[in-house]
């Protein structure tokens, strides 16, 4: 009779994806039961924190490069905003990335220190997109999970989107320090202009219109399918499916990036429309806002380009 009714519970459990009762814990205990049986909730708070943080440390190195005299647009609304008092470790990592020159002669430093820069970007801008695949991967663990199926953490996916981005912020950071060598400026985070910042808006604008883009757009915008034809219950190919779909978005967003470069590489309010309307164009179906926000790029390079010549 105990072993029937150790049957009926279990296979309750597998139907209804309840666990035991866990009041006899104390109320921190109780709180990581909850959180260990709602990976969703976990997700949410690490994503958003992550979100929120990135902005936070990029906020503050922009307000350093304005006051050390950047030229770039919204750096005189900068200069008067309060400067926080950062940890020492902070301040070195921003001195590696505004400074005109390496420091102490170490390259190495200065590279990482770009690499963890546009990371932290791509973090702020491009992390916020993803959250609708995201919700659709937990939306789907979710129902596996009420079956009583093996679900991977959502973590796992998105690890697996953000190391793309820790590779491209690889290669924007080699960019950077490319472009900082032939510039006069002296300064990494100042507006790259005349032909080479005409050159990366017209790449960028170019990009709106390709079918590239267009495809890497559509497989943005329809995570589900792509998501529960790939289902699996292991790590190492989840963590995989996340990899496909930041190369989807590295697809849609490249581009845009570069933009960047012409308005300053630590230009806050850029990154924040940057990062709205990539949040914008992977929700909506049409194609009016790539299209439109490619003719104003083409524009904007050739009145720069005349300008230069």
């Amino acid at each position: 009779m105990r072993l029937d009714q150790r049957g009926d519970s279990a296979h309750s459990v597998a139907m209804t994806g309840h666990q035991d009762d866990f009041s006899h814990l104390d109320r921190v205990g109780r709180a990581m039961a909850d959180i260990a049986r709602n990976p969703r909730l976990t997700v949410n708070v690490v994503v958003g924190a992550g979100i929120a943080l990135a902005w936070l440390f990029l906020a503050a190195m922009a307000i350093r490069g304005a006051e050390a005299g950047g030229s770039a647009p919204g750096d005189a609304l900068l200069r008067h905003l309060p400067q926080l008092p950062l940890p020492d470790v902070l301040e070195r990592f921003f001195a590696l990335c505004l400074s005109p020159a390496p420091l102490e002669g170490s390259i190495g430093s200065r590279a990482l220190a770009l690499i963890l820069m546009w990371f932290l970007m791509a973090i702020a801008t491009m992390l916020p997109s993803a959250a609708p695949m995201i919700r659709t991967y937990c939306e789907i663990a979710d129902t596996a999970r009420i079956k009583g199926d093996p679900v991977v953490h959502p973590l796992v996916l998105v690890a697996g989107y953000l190391s793309v981005w820790f590779v491209a912020s690889a290669m924007f950071a080699a960019l950077t320090l490319a472009v900082h060598a032939s510039t006069a400026s002296g300064q990494m985070y100042d507006p790259v202009l005349g032909i080479a910042g005409a050159f990366a808006l017209l790449v960028a604008g170019l990009y709106q219109f390709s079918g590239l883009k267009e495809a890497c757009l559509k497989k943005c915008r329809n995570p589900f399918s792509i998501l529960f034809s790939n289902w699996s219950a292991r790590a190492v190919r989840v963590f995989r499916l996340g990899i496909a779909q930041g190369l989807w978005c590295f697809g849609c967003c490249w581009a845009l990036m570069l933009v960047m470069f012409a308005v300053g590489v630590m230009n806050v309010f850029w990154m924040a429309l940057i990062g709205l309307f990539t949040l914008i164009e992977k929700q909506t179906a049409s194609r009016l806002p790539t299209r439109l926000a490619g003719a104003i790029l083409l524009v904007w390079a050739a009145a720069l380009l005349v300008v230069s010549l």
